[in-house]
């Protein structure tokens, strides 16, 4: 047991340092928020953003599958079955909105370089990762926009059409908040179970999911 107030959690985010920062302040979130986005730059963002659905269902069940505990698997399965209902039926209604509703006319469209980097880090963790490892990126993926999101909450303008403060509602909140402990707490565990060299590894996937979420925000506004 590591004798540290800190948790490991808090240890990861940070070594994360200014990135972490640089994340949850970005300009999309608030630019998302005000309901004020260039709708290019949304219709950009969701058509890749949704290309991760599938290697994060992965992911996420890999966690399920690995976890401790049967007590420790329930969450996990309720918040996968959100992830393919009510955030997968947001991603084909802003599609219908945006006017890019057209699957196969959205696949002509070829995945951002980013893209192609979180998807492989998901897939290759789910794969050959430790639990530690798979949890601390799907930490990084749910903390990080839990922190954006409940920043920029005030803001939020519901005057407009929904492609917008509706994806804050969905990472914003009670329920999203459990979640989020629910993962950080399995982390937590984790991190006072492992040795110097298993902490190692699962700093190493925090820092290059972080590295790939600021990349992500920055690809939506690339030209």
């Amino acid at each position: 047991m590591r004798e540290n107030k800190k948790t490991f959690t808090e240890e990861l985010r940070e070594a994360a340092g200014d990135q972490w920062d640089r994340v949850v302040n970005h300009k999309f979130t608030t630019e998302l928020a005000r309901g004020d986005i260039d709708k290019e730059v949304l219709k950009k963002y969701l058509i890749q953003d949704h290309r991760f659905l599938d290697a994060f269902v992965i992911l996420l069940s890999s966690a399920i599958s690995k976890a401790r505990s049967l007590e420790d698997r329930i969450p996990g399965c309720q918040f996968l079955a959100l992830i393919t209902g009510k955030e997968n039926t947001y991603f084909e209604r802003s599609f219908e909105v945006l006017g890019c509703s057209d699957q196969d006319e959205r696949m002509k469209i070829p995945d951002a370089p980013v893209t192609v980097n979180f998807c492989d880090l998901m897939r290759d963790i789910a794969m050959k990762g430790t639990l530690g490892e798979i949890l601390s990126v799907l930490v990084v993926a749910e903390w990080s926009y839990q922190t954006w999101g409940e920043k920029v909450l005030p803001i939020t303008n519901k005057e407009v059409d929904f492609t917008t403060w509706e994806w804050v509602d969905l990472h914003s909140g009670t329920y999203f908040s459990e979640v989020v402990s629910y993962l950080r707490g399995l982390l937590d565990r984790e991190g006072d179970l492992l040795d110097d060299g298993g902490r190692e590894k699962c700093k190493n996937a925090f820092l290059r999911a972080i590295q790939l979420e600021e990349d992500f925000f920055d690809m939506a506004y690339d030209a």
